[in-house]
């Protein structure tokens, strides 16, 4: 996670603002930003403004990440409500989408609501899929948006914050990079098993006009 520190850390500050702001925005929302690495920019980001030097603001970096976190999500809850069922269908179709995890996620949805935006934020790959769930599984508005500043408060905020204190405590720095190396290790182990399963099965299905 540290590894980003030095590369922000060379640029100023509006440069800091600008990539960590626009990283979160496309990774909350957009099918596209799936791979970026917002946990450890976040906590990297943090470090930085930790240090004295870097003319970096630790709560205009926080209050912007938030913003940033807040209107990805509405753009992807917006789209998934705007293109619907008929478009996942279709994702499915293609291969792009697991079945499987589409109507697991519909399950989860039914079961905890909103709680499941809030805890989607903490789990990479999994926090850029949500929010079009969300729109396209008719979640009402109010609903979402409530789970969706919680969510990006206590993740995208609470990660600045963590990296802004680590950078004075050893300790917490070190915990923090072998929870968030677990984390990322694990994501792309789940990530790798379902892009396997999911060929498989495209691979046993007829193809149309056969």
């Amino acid at each position: 996670m540290e590894s980003f520190a030095p590369d922000l850390g060379g640029l100023g500050a509006a440069a800091v603002y600008l990539i960590v702001f626009g990283f979160v925005f496309v990774e909350s929302g957009l099918l596209i930003g799936f791979l970026l690495p917002g946990d450890s920019l976040l906590f990297g980001a943090g470090l930085v403004s930790g240090a004295e030097d870097s003319g970096v603001s630790m709560p205009l970096l926080a209050i912007g990440v938030a913003v940033a976190a807040v209107t990805g999500d509405a753009v992807g809850y917006a789209t998934g409500y705007r293109l619907g069922r008929p478009w996942l269908d279709r994702r499915v179709a293609k291969g792009r989408l697991d079945a499987r995890h589409l109507e697991r996620a519909e399950r989860f949805y039914a079961r905890y609501g909103a709680l499941a935006v809030i805890i989607a934020r903490w789990i990479p790959w999994v926090r850029t899929f949500t929010p079009i769930l969300a729109g396209a599984s008719r979640m009402p508005y109010p609903r979402f948006l409530a789970a969706n500043v919680v969510g990006a408060l206590t993740w995208g905020s609470g990660l600045v914050v963590l990296g802004y204190v680590a950078a004075s405590v050893p300790w917490v720095r070190d915990a923090a990079i072998a929870v968030g190396a677990f984390f990322v290790v694990a994501s792309l182990l789940v990530a790798v098993v379902a892009a396997v399963r999911a060929r498989r099965a495209n691979r046993g299905k007829p193809r149309q006009g056969e």
